[in-house]
């Protein structure tokens, strides 16, 4: 039904669009509300820009990271196997709780975990201009700091004429995406709106792995010779079966699809509705002052059913039938998270003169939510009551930050500073969903400094090196997982970055290299909680060195090829682990922790290769072959270094066809096939390890990953009017 509404709907107001009065007059216009957090064209920071034809090609229903696996030291992943759902991506090693995600200049990453949550965006790769992914620190952003990268999406620019579009995908494990655009073009000269409905669903290739994602995106703007006006609100809707414990190891060879959990209604259910209101006020040619206010609702839970579950685990006490006590009972649980994001981010952009100019910017966002637990059918119901709250921890998170960056031209030399300065506050009260006391309060005064230059060497080519400071709080989890005694640091890295840059007309070269030099990073211990969020600790000395290459040759006007490299050495110097004593059986013993000596070892989830590699052919204009391949050295679960708790490396390749045509006076008509995995890789993205040790020395672990899925397709159709 609702495919065949999507259809009805995108004929009528494509009707619409084609009988609208265009404008007489056609101005172009830029939107520049992203701007003072992006890198720009030479800056002196490693930066690459994905543009909207780049995110068309790729963009079958897939989430977001999945665009970006073609870009240097990119590592994705999918908990149900093909890309739909809950993805991950890490840049550099670094896991999206480190990466810096902005949508037009405004902080996506949760408030707590610091994560970036495509899946609660589903399809908002339709309604994307472009993305800029800076590496290492980056330039001064809104939110969460920014330890392995930044992504800067831009949403869709103003387009000067109405158009319609249907865009419908589908695909192996029964993956549908059905997409409906459309949009006024400028009228009057002045205004402008555009609007998307999307629908993406799969069974994923884990067992019943499934995703029922459904979004929309409204805009609506004045585009004044002054001021610019623009109202933006969209939001997602997301149930996924829960597919996070991954595959024991033991199964990979027999059942790689295997799925743990039975119950119905084992899902996470979330929605989260974004509302943006962006001003622009060009004073002068060379004064432009941009500001935004926006708020965020988000609420949801995951529901599961638990065994023979303790009743003091929920507050409840004993009950006694027939003479015999009862104090466990089986049980369906949700565990919610209820929230509010807003504020307000600006930037002041002032050209001094050619040769100068100066930005001044800064936001303060505040978010509020509430952690809490239901108990909503038990076998025995103790003395609880329907809406009871077995937990309820309370947060607010007060985030301020505000910068100034200077570039200027010195002949062929060009220099940027970039001053910032951020305030953290954090507040949660209450009890966790473990019924402990988690009451936490913490400020941090961040100073976070970057200086760099540029050297032109001629009109395409060009040398540039920079520093940068910057500092990084913990996540919620950090706190939960440890003790009073034992509160985690914030974290602080030294990133040096250099490199050369060559674009011509058919060749362009990116070389970088890199030092990212950490003290008290937060890593990965290998671990993971009953969410499948990673535990980290702090490690006093570590740090990434590495080059990167990024490369696009059109060596004729049929064949063209690009390819990425990155080589690293990722380290933890004078690393202790600590290991639980247990006996044969797994079963802890009240011992002391035994300690483990490593004087260098390789940080978890951090590959020393990867490469990616793209050949397209076009045979004639309207047509093109490519195959895209992506190499992953081996990732080590856990920080001792040891194949036996390690992701074994992966070699995958990806076949596209694409054609465009036109045809009855449609404007455009985009046929893409995708075949993934062609040579069906039997491969695994990430994964985690547990265990301990015997008091003999003998070390007991476990392994678990997240196959990703086998040769597969996905077919899209995109019409435009």
């Amino acid at each position: 039904m609702l495919k065949h509404g999507i259809i009805t709907m995108a004929m009528l107001l494509g009707a619409f669009i084609t009988y609208a009065q265009k404008p007489d007059t056609v101005r172009v216009l830029v939107e520049v509300q992203v701007m003072a957090t992006r890198a720009a064209n030479n800056a002196a920071t490693t930066y690459k820009n994905i543009l909207k034809e780049d995110i068309k090609r790729g963009n079958l229903g897939q989430d977001i990271p999945y665009l970006l696996d073609q870009t240097p030291s990119v590592v994705i992943g999918s908990d149900a196997g093909a890309g739909i759902g809950y993805t991950n991506m890490r840049i550099r090693g670094s896991d999206n709780q480190r990466v810096n995600v902005t949508l037009n200049g405004i902080p996506l990453n949760d408030a707590e975990s610091m994560g970036s949550f495509f899946v609660n965006l589903p399809d908002f790769a339709s309604s994307s201009e472009s993305i800029q992914i800076q590496r290492g620190i980056g330039t001064s952003t809104n939110g969460a700091g920014a330890f392995g990268a930044s992504l800067n999406i831009q949403s869709d620019a103003l387009e000067p004429t109405p158009y319609a579009e249907l865009n419908n995908s589908v695909g192996s494990y029964n993956t549908w995406k059905n997409t409906i655009k459309v949009g006024s073009g400028l009228i009057n000269d002045k205004f402008a709106f555009n609007a998307r409905l999307s629908r993406i669903s799969s069974d994923g290739y884990i067992d019943r792995a499934t995703s029922d994602l459904k979004s929309f995106y409204i805009d609506a703007g004045y585009y004044g010779e002054k001021h610019h006006l623009k109202a933006t609100v969209f939001s997602g809707k997301e149930k996924t079966y829960q597919a996070w414990d991954g595959v024991p190891e033991e199964m990979l060879d027999d059942n790689r699809r295997y799925n743990g959990f039975t119950y119905e209604n084992q899902t996470d259910n979330y929605t989260q509705t974004h509302h943006h209101l962006h001003y622009n006020y060009f004073a002068s040619e060379r004064t432009t002052f941009n500001m935004a206010l926006h708020y965020t609702r988000g609420a949801g839970y995951y529901e599961e059913y638990r065994n023979d579950e303790p009743f003091n685990a929920y507050g409840l006490a004993p009950i006694e039938i027939s003479g015999i006590t009862i104090d466990t009972t089986d049980l369906v649980r949700r565990r919610w998270l209820d929230n509010y994001f807003y504020g307000t981010v600006f930037s002041i952009h002032h050209q001094v003169n050619e040769n100068h100019n100066l930005i001044f910017g800064g936001g303060a966002n505040q978010y509020r939510g509430d952690h809490y637990g239901e108990v909503i059918w038990a076998q025995y119901a103790s003395d609880s009551q329907l809406g009871d709250k077995y937990y309820l921890n309370d947060a607010e998170k007060n985030d301020v930050n505000i910068y100034g960056k200077w570039n200027a031209t010195f002949g062929a030399v060009r220099l940027y500073t970039d001053l910032q300065y951020r305030l953290v506050d954090y507040t949660f009260e209450g009890y966790n969903h473990n019924l402990e006391l988690a009451d936490v309060n913490v400020k941090h005064h961040f100073f976070n400094p970057k200086i760099g230059t540029t050297y032109i060497l001629s009109p395409t080519a060009n040398l540039y090196a920079s520093y940068a400071f910057g500092n990084k709080e913990p996540v919620r989890n950090d706190y939960v997982e440890s003790s009073p005694n034992a509160r985690p640091k914030a974290e602080k890295m030294h990133n040096i970055e250099a490199g050369y840059r060559l674009k011509r007309e058919s060749l362009n070269i990116g070389v970088n290299m890199y030092g990212m030099f950490y003290k008290d990073q937060l890593i990965a211990t290998g671990e993971i909680n009953d969410v499948g969020g990673s535990i980290r600790e702090n490690v006093p000395d570590s740090y990434r060195i590495g080059l990167e290459l990024d490369g696009a040759w059109q060596i004729s006007e049929q064949f063209r090829w690009k390819a990425t490299a990155g080589l690293s050495e990722n380290k933890i110097k004078n690393y202790t682990e600590y290991l639980t004593v247990m006996d044969e059986d797994w079963n802890e013993l009240d011992e002391p922790q035994v300690e483990q000596h490593y004087r260098s070892t390789t940080i978890s989830f951090s590959p020393s290769v990867i490469l990616s590699n793209e050949l397209s052919y076009s045979p004639i204009r309207p047509m093109e072959f490519s195959v895209a391949s992506k190499y992953v050295s081996r990732q080590y679960l856990d920080n001792t270094q040891s194949a036996d708790r390690s992701v074994d490396p992966f070699f995958v390749n990806n076949l596209r066809v694409r054609y465009n045509f036109s045809l009855l006076g449609i404007e455009n008509i985009d046929a893409n096939l995708a075949i993934n995995n062609i040579f069906n890789e039997k491969y695994e993205s990430h994964g985690y390890t547990y265990g301990g040790i015997t008091p003999n020395g003998t070390r007991l672990y476990g392994n678990a990953y997240y196959p990703q899925a086998e040769t597969n397709f996905m077919f899209g159709l995109n019409i435009r009017f």
